[in-house]
């Protein structure tokens, strides 16, 4: 998957949003984070379980974000479902926003999925 999709995705392809440094910064953490993943593809692992992983990180590293401010963990607990709301919403808008960019740019993406595989 080609780290570049990011930055092509500006609202569901609106191109009069301007790109911030916070939003810049925001996507290049993301790039750095999928070229990991890219990273782990090989023999051993296919896509799908990289995806895995990577979403079985996400929400490591989320409840690990949501944890922060709390001093017992039986408040932290009494905040779960809201928690889970709360990046469940955010991931949903994400996906999605995500999906529409891919669908809309699908014939650029799947060549430079092509031109990736055949760089390596």
């Amino acid at each position: 998957m080609s780290q570049d999709k990011a930055h092509d995705q500006n609202n569901n392809g609106d191109t009069n949003i301007e790109i911030t440094p916070e939003m810049q910064a925001f996507y290049q953490r993301a790039d750095a984070i999928i070229g990991l993943a890219n990273s782990q593809l090989g023999p051993d692992a296919h896509s799908g379980q990289v995806g895995a992983s990577l979403l079985y990180a996400a929400a490591r590293y989320s409840a690990s974000v949501a944890s922060i401010g709390f001093v017992k963990g039986e408040d932290f607990a009494k905040e779960k479902d809201d928690i889970v709301e709360f990046y469940v919403k955010q991931y949903r808008q994400m996906l999605s926003d995500n999906l529409t960019d891919y669908a809309q740019n699908f014939d650029k993406y799947v060549q430079l999925n092509k031109e990736d595989k055949t760089a390596n």
